[in-house]
């Protein structure tokens, strides 16, 4: 599905369904050098269950236009644009990674919050922004080693066979050269580490809130959360899996959404 978000066309995977705006709304956010594609199970799932799905590309990722936004603010304001363009006034916000702390800046707009692999503050280590600025391919595969904590995938979604770490390097590596007039991973690291607006966003959180988190993350630590914790109160559902949840437990991570919406 084609939206016009300022000026730009920006793209949103519905699940395989032809969205439509009085049902109840699941937004999935992505995180850094990813697209709509890391949520293709999940969105499928409530595409066909009940629910209108919108699996955004940010703006200078996979499918959307425009150039790559700078911060956090700027991605959660674009995100009320996107949802105001395709009719939705509030909907469950489901954000992995950078894209947790989108879905958080944007959740005055949620009538749940699911912060998948999140941690707060994330910083980035120099050492990895500086990889991620010289040598990116060097920078994807230590982001690859470091989410995933499987060498490959169980039976099941994707299937039997299916390359995890392979996939993930093939989608930086697409996304990272259709983006020429910016370096998108430094950019994306760059959102992540800069962001110091968590406690001004969580005050203004009024909905449910719930944390997906992997066991074995080594990216966003499971103990990066205190701050977020304590402010938030959320429910916490731990899957057995990396940084990489989705990919590594996608079952897990499915039960996890659909207690947290009560599907």
């Amino acid at each position: 599905m084609k939206l016009i978000v300022d000026h730009h066309e920006a793209y949103a995977y519905t699940g395989g369904k032809p969205f439509d705006a009085t049902l109840p709304c699941i937004v999935f956010v992505h995180g850094a050098l990813n697209d709509h594609s890391v949520w293709t199970l999940l969105a499928r799932w409530f595409a066909h269950h009940g629910y209108a799905v919108l699996a955004v590309d940010l703006p200078g990722h996979g499918r959307s236009g425009g150039a790559p936004l700078a911060s956090v603010e700027a991605l959660g304001a674009w995100l009320h644009r996107l949802m105001d363009a395709a009719g939705v006034a509030q909907a469950t916000l489901v954000g992995h990674s950078m894209g947790s702390l989108i879905a958080l800046e944007a959740a005055g707009r949620a009538s749940t919050l699911i912060m998948v692999g999140t941690a707060y503050p994330m910083k980035v280590s120099e050492a990895l922004l500086a990889t991620a600025r010289d040598k990116p391919e060097a920078a994807m595969a230590m982001v690859t080693a470091f989410s995933h904590s499987l060498a490959s995938a169980k039976p099941g979604y994707p299937g039997p066979g299916s390359w995890l770490r392979g996939g993930s390097m093939a989608l930086m590596r697409r996304l990272q050269a259709r983006q020429t007039a910016v370096n998108l991973f430094e950019n994306d690291f760059q959102v992540c580490d800069r962001y110091a607006g968590g406690e001004a966003a969580a005050a203004r959180v009024a909905c449910p809130v719930h944390f997906v988190l992997g066991a074995l993350d080594q990216m966003t630590l499971p103990r990066h959360n205190a701050v977020l914790g304590g402010l938030l109160k959320p429910a916490i559902h731990t899957v057995p899996a990396g940084h990489a949840l989705m990919a590594e437990a996608p079952d897990a991570v499915l039960a996890a959404l659909r207690k947290a919406v009560g599907a």
